[in-house]
C-alpha cells in the first residue's frame, strides 16, 4: 500500500518506524487555590526559565543556523514577561499552579490564533513550552523525541520546533509528518541535514506501519514494503547514486551552457563543509546566526572575524552575502521597532535595517573588511527589496563601504515586475522562491494548510520568475536563484529555461541537480519552462516537465 505527501528533502530509504507522540497536558480535576500565590508564581517562572535555559544550551551546541534560530525563538517565548503577568492574573483568580500555567498559555494561544497567519503558527511553539514547563512543575523529565537506540524512520503529526532542531542525522533515516509544509522548520532542517523527508502525508499514523519506504523527492511512501517493493526502493536509490556520481565539476547543460551550482550556508560550520565540497561557492550566506540570542548587535570586530573565516573557507570562489534578514519569524530583541500585526508584511529585512541606526552600515563595513583580507569573490545583496528607491539606497550604502558586486533579492512581486529598473541600480539579483511564493499567492509560508498554494510548481511563480530573468538578460546582468525550488532536479531545469544563471541550494541537493542538468540541453529546459507557464495547475506543470525530461531522469523522479 502506498501513501503520498510532499517530498521536501531528497533520498530513498527504508527502515523501521518510530512514532513520535506528544502526550497532551493532563490537568488535575480539582486543583486547590495556592495559599502563597507569590511563591507559586516564582516556581512557575522557574520552570519556564529552566525550559528557556535548556533551549539556549541546546542552541549553543548546534552549528546549524536554522536550528539555533528555532531553539532561541522557543526560549524567548518561555521568557516572555507577558506570559508571567498572565500567570499572576490566573493565580489571583484562585487557580492552582498547573491550571494557572495552562490558563496563561491558553489565553495567548487564543490571541495568536485570532491574529492568524504567522502569529497562529507560533501556537505550536507555545504549546511545546507549556508541555515542557508542566512536566518540570511535576518533577518529570521534559517531553520530546525518544532517544533512538538504532536508526529509524520518524513518523509524527508534526515535530515540535525544538525537536526538529535536535535531529540526529546518524540515527534518523527519514522523517514523515502528517502536517507541516515545504517551508516548515522540519522541512528546512531535514534538507540541510540531508535527511529524506515527506510532509503532509495524511493517514500514515493511522496506518500504523512497522516499516516504511520513503522517497523524499517524490513524496511517495510505501507502507510495510514487500520484497519486490524493497528491491525497487533499493534499486532506485542505487540508480540515483550512480547518476549523481557520474556528474562532477561546474554545472553545465548537455550542450555546454554553464549554470553555477552553489550552496546555501548559515554558519561558519556550514562554510567549512561547503568549502570542501564540489560546489562553485555559496549563493546565499545567511548572516542572521550572528545576531540571534544577543542583547545587542555584534561588534564590527566580531563580524569581521566571522566573515573572514567564512570567506577563507571558499578560497577564491564566489560567496554571496545576504545582509541581515531579521523580523517576521526571526525577531531580534535589541532591534525591535514595535509589534507588527502581520510580521511577514511588516518591518523585516532591509526595512528593519533602515530603522536601526548603524545596523546595516556596520555589517557592510565588516563584510568589506573581511573581503579585503581574503581571496573570495564577495558579492552582497539585500533582502525584502520592494522599490527602486530601496535598491538604490542599499547599492549606494554598499558601494560607499567599498563593496564592488552589489545586488538585491527578488522576493516581493513588485521587485520582479520592476526588475529592469531595479537592475539599473545594481549589479545582479537573486530570486528567493520561498518568499516570492508567499507574497505572490498571499499565503503564509509557515501555514501548512496553505501548502498547495506554495507548491513550487505553481505556473504563476515561473511566469513571474521568467519576467524578471528576461529583464536581467536585457540588462546583461546575472539573475540567480537561492530559494529551495532551485534544489529540485526537475525545477532546476525549469529555472535554467527561464534564464536563471546560478542555482543555490542545500548542499545535499547539488549532486542530483548537477546530474539532471548534464542530461538536458538549454533548448529542452526552455521548452519545459514554456510548458510550465502554459499549464493551468501545478500538477499539470509537473506532468508536462516529466514528459519532456530525459527518460532516465523522469523514471527516478516521477
Amino acid at each position: 500500500m502506498n501513501l503520498s505527501g510532499i517530498g521536501v528533502s531528497p533520498g530513498v530509504v527504508q527502515g523501521r518506524v518510530v512514532t513520535v507522540h506528544h502526550v497532551d497536558v493532563e490537568l488535575p480535576f480539582a486543583e486547590p487555590a495556592e495559599q502563597d500565590p507569590a511563591r507559586a508564581h516564582d516556581e512557575i517562572r522557574d520552570a519556564l526559565d529552566a525550559v528557556a535555559t535548556a533551549m539556549e544550551s541546546r542552541a549553543a551546541r548546534v552549528a546549524d543556523a536554522e536550528a539555533k534560530e528555532v531553539l532561541n525563538a522557543t526560549a524567548m517565548i518561555a521568557r516572555d514577561p507577558a506570559i508571567a503577568d498572565e500567570i499572576s492574573n490566573q493565580l489571583r483568580l484562585g487557580k492552582g499552579r498547573l491550571r494557572a500555567l495552562a490558563g496563561a498559555i491558553e489565553h495567548f494561544a487564543m490571541l495568536l490564533n485570532d491574529l492568524g497567519g504567522y502569529m497562529a503558527e507560533r501556537v505550536t511553539d507555545l504549546r511545546d513550552v507549556h508541555r515542557r514547563a508542566h512536566a518540570r512543575l511535576l518533577g518529570h523529565v521534559e517531553p520530546g523525541m525518544p532517544e533512538l537506540q538504532s536508526p529509524a524512520v520518524l513518523v509524527a503529526h508534526d515535530l515540535a520546533p525544538a525537536d526538529a532542531a535536535a535531529l540526529n542525522r546518524d540515527m534518523v533515516l527519514a522523517i514523515v509528518t502528517e502536517q507541516g509544509g515545504p517551508t516548515s522548520h522540519t522541512a528546512i532542517l531535514a534538507a540541510q541535514l540531508g535527511i529524506p523527508a515527506v510532509v503532509r502525508c495524511e493517514g500514515v499514523i493511522a496506518a500504523a506501519p512497522h516499516t516504511l519506504g520513503v522517497d523524499g523527492s517524490t513524496g511517495e511512501i510505501t507502507l510495510d514494503p514487500d520484497e519486490a517493493q524493497t528491491r525497487e526502493l533499493i534499486d532506485r536509490s542505487r540508480r540515483r547514486a550512480r547518476l549523481q556520481e557520474q556528474s562532477k565539476g561546474p554545472g553545465r547543460t548537455r550542450d555546454g551552457r554553464h549554470v553555477e551550482l552553489l550552496a546555501n550556508i548559515g554558519t561558519f560550520a556550514d562554510a567549512i563543509t561547503a568549502g570542501g565540497a564540489d560546489v562553485e561557492g555559496s549563493g546565499l550566506f545567511r548572516t542572521e546566526f550572528m545576531y540571534l540570542g544577543r542583547q545587542g548587535a555584534p561588534s564590527l570586530e566580531t563580524q569581521t572575524t566571522c566573515y573572514r573565516g567564512v570567506f577563507q573557507a571558499f578560497g577564491d570562489r564566489k560567496v554571496v552575502v545576504r545582509t541581515l534578514d531579521a523580523g517576521a519569524d526571526k525577531p531580534l530583541g535589541f532591534a525591535s521597532v514595535g509589534t507588527d500585526v502581520n510580521p511577514a508584511l511588516g518591518m523585516r529585512g532591509l526595512r528593519l535595517q533602515r530603522e536601526i541606526p548603524g545596523l546595516l552600515e556596520t555589517q557592510l563595513e565588516a563584510i568589506a573588511a573581511a573581503s579585503a583580507q581574503s581571496d573570495a569573490d564577495v558579492w552582497v545583496m539585500a533582502p525584502m527589496i520592494a522599490t527602486v528607491a530601496e535598491a538604490r539606497w542599499f547599492a549606494d550604502a554598499a558601494r560607499a563601504a567599498g563593496l564592488q558586486q552589489v545586488g538585491v533579492m527578488v522576493e516581493v512581486p513588485s521587485a520582479a515586475l520592476r526588475a529592469d529598473r531595479l537592475l539599473s541600480t545594481c549589479d545582479f539579483a537573486s530570486v528567493g522562491t520561498n518568499d516570492l511564493s508567499q507574497y505572490l499567492f498571499a499565503a503564509d509560508r509557515l501555514q501548512g494548510r496553505l501548502a498547495s498554494l506554495l507548491d513550487a510548481w505553481q505556473p504563476a511563480l515561473w511566469q513571474l520568475t521568467k519576467h524578471a530573468s528576461d529583464a536581467a538578460a536585457r540588462a546583461g546582468k546575472p539573475m540567480g536563484m537561492c530559494g529551495e525550488a532551485g534544489g529540485d532536479p526537475l525545477l532546476a531545469l525549469v529555472a535554467v529555461g527561464a534564464g536563471i544563471s546560478s542555482l543555490s541550494m542545500s548542499l545535499t541537493k547539488v549532486p542530483l541537480v548537477r546530474a539532471s542538468l548534464a542530461m538536458h540541453t538549454q533548448a529542452q529546459c526552455e521548452a519545459m519552462t514554456e510548458a510550465v507557464i502554459d499549464s493551468l495547475t501545478p500538477e499539470d506543470a509537473h506532468k508536462a516537465v516529466l514528459e519532456l525530461a530525459d527518460p532516465a531522469v523522469a523514471e527516478l523522479l516521477a
